[in-house]
């Protein structure tokens, strides 16, 4: 077996030479503080499962089966547990000496330390105030200037549409997409109040493909006769298209749709029916901001299809805090079209403002306690394997 050795000034940035010297699945045999640093022992992962097959048979037998008698299934079997065991052991070790590198750079830098813990309390995830937090160059600053650089980095890119001229004028076929629940009708309906005030009633149509919920179909003719635009009806492919054929000297098309979950296997057929159009279909997803940054997250994976043109935010009334929707949204690079903070309609509907977004997320600051973390926390929480791979966060821009 060939062990390499990795010597950096913190753990850290030995375990990332670690990781461009032999993979993301290197082994790590030993680690201690040398003089020049933190020096970690490691080799490759097939080198460790060779000596491991070599010098270790009975790890592979069963205490009732000879070697020669055991089934090779079997013997795939126990392979496969030892080796779950050993990268078990590989990502508890490199979380402990992530956490000790934590510790070292809380007492290094208690200001980024400070700022790690206030992006915290806004709700971020974990790793993208990682990310904030190491991207910060000022280094000499305060907790305040900190902060500060961090929300303009969150307002830079955070994309949001500049004003509703650019669907109101434009026009053009729209449909609602998202789970059971997240507002997707009432939205409909504020959407085409604003289309009817800007261009008239004769310009609009909607169509719904919802006749699986109670009362969906019959709450959006209401929404209809009150603004004086006819809802189509639609069940199948087929019938979209026919629809649209028939509406494309409408200006703008908005299209209510049934809400699914993001697991229901349906959502690929909803995504393959709007794709198997002649006329582009541009599909929003509404996020009910008031869902975890996981959830929010399976939604949109499960809804993206071919690609979403945008989400809009919604239940904003409802939410303790907007900062995991922003965090998604950030994730996802999608465009927040329009937010819903309510349920009058008209009204609670708007266009998004970057910064007040981002300076919403962080009023909750104050009172959200639960998400405030202690210093004593802060190692364990940021040392987990999951923040430490999630490179989802990386395609933000600093500076």
């Amino acid at each position: 077996m060939k062990v390499h050795r990795f010597i950096g000034q913190t753990a850290r940035e030995s375990l990332a030479r670690v990781r461009e010297g032999l993979g993301p699945d290197a082994m790590i045999l030993s680690n201690r503080s040398v003089s020049d640093g933190v020096e970690i022992m490691a080799c490759s992962e097939e080198d460790y499962i060779a000596v491991i097959s070599t010098h270790a048979p009975p790890l592979l037998a069963t205490p009732i089966l000879s070697k020669a008698a055991q089934p090779a299934s079997e013997g795939q079997d126990n392979m496969l547990e030892l080796m779950t065991e050993i990268r078990t052991m590989r990502d508890s070790l490199e979380t402990q000496l992530s956490e000790m590198d934590w510790i070292g750079q809380q007492q290094r830098h208690p200001t980024k330390a400070g700022i790690l813990k206030a992006l915290l309390a806004t709700g971020l995830s974990p790793s993208l105030a990682r990310y904030l937090t190491e991207k910060n160059t000022l280094n000499d600053g305060t907790v305040e200037a900190g902060i500060a650089w961090a929300k303009n980095m969150l307002t830079r890119n955070l994309a949001v549409l500049p004003s509703d001229d650019d669907v109101l004028d434009e026009g053009g076929v729209y449909a609602l997409v998202g789970p059971t629940g997240v507002g997707k009708t009432t939205t409909i309906a504020k959407l085409a109040a604003r289309c009817v005030m800007r261009n008239g009633p004769g310009k609009l149509a909607l169509i719904t493909t919802d006749s699986y919920r109670i009362g969906a179909h019959e709450q959006l003719h209401i929404y209809g006769k009150l603004l004086g635009v006819m809802v189509h009806f639609v069940k199948d492919d087929v019938d979209l298209r026919i629809a649209l054929e028939e509406l494309k000297n409408k200006h703008t098309i908005l299209i209510d749709t049934v809400g699914m979950s993001q697991r229901d296997q349906m959502v690929a057929a909803q995504i393959a029916m709007f794709s198997g159009t002649q006329v582009p279909i541009k599909r929003l997803i509404c996020l009910n901001t008031s869902s975890t940054i996981d959830t929010l997250n399976e939604v949109v994976n499960a809804y993206r299809g071919s690609g979403l043109a945008g989400c809009i935010l919604t239940k904003l009334d409802e939410t303790a805090s907007i900062s995991g929707a922003l965090d998604v949204v950030l994730r996802q690079k999608l465009k927040i079209f329009y937010i819903a903070t309510g349920q009058r309609v008209p009204e609670d509907l708007q266009v998004p403002d970057a910064r007040e977004l981002v300076e919403q997320a962080f009023k909750t600051q104050a009172w959200l306690q639960s998400a405030t973390f202690l210093d004593s926390e802060l190692p364990m929480v940021m040392g987990t394997a999951s923040i430490r791979r999630d490179s989802s966060v990386k395609g933000l821009h600093v500076e």
